[in-house]
């Protein structure tokens, strides 16, 4: 099974989080300093907010339950030709997880990933540099303007 995951930056943590437990009905399963995370099963999702980057839509996602459904969708993205870039064993927002990253035709990061752990430290974004060199280079994933800048997941 697959959920949607969504992270947001915020300004305010503490005053988001205050808003987001309203909406959803429900605390937060995980607060740190700079980051919250909800795992709601209705609707299913996996909605992150962090004080990293600019506010804002920071990257969407689909997150798999294994190894092998992480392959299989990372390989949908390189069949549509689209250019990824996968992180192996990557420490972001207090997980360890295997990756998958491609920017949609509008310049939107989408995130695929298999979480197998929890990190000590809420970790580095390796994609957003990797992603960003096409541009850099005067062109993007499929013709898209480059990603915006902030945190990972």
């Amino acid at each position: 099974m697959k959920r949607l995951h969504l992270h947001v930056s915020v300004p305010d943590l503490a005053q988001s989080i205050r808003f987001y437990e309203t909406l959803f009905g429900a605390p937060a399963s995980v607060v740190k300093d700079d980051y919250a995370k909800w795992m709601l099963d209705d609707p299913r999702v996996n909605f992150a907010i962090s004080t990293h980057g600019a506010a804002g839509l920071d990257h969407v996602g689909i997150q798999v339950e294994s190894a092998q459904a992480l392959g299989e969708l990372a390989g949908r993205l390189k069949a549509a030709g689209a250019q990824t870039f996968d992180e192996a064993g990557a420490t972001c927002c207090y997980a360890k997880s295997d990756k998958s990253w491609v920017s949609d035709p509008a310049g939107l990061r989408w995130e695929t990933f298999h979480t197998f752990g929890e990190a000590t430290t809420y970790g580095e974004d390796q994609s957003r540099a990797a992603m960003a060199a096409p541009a850099e280079a005067g062109s993007s994933c499929c013709g898209a303007p480059a990603p915006k800048t902030s945190a990972c997941c």
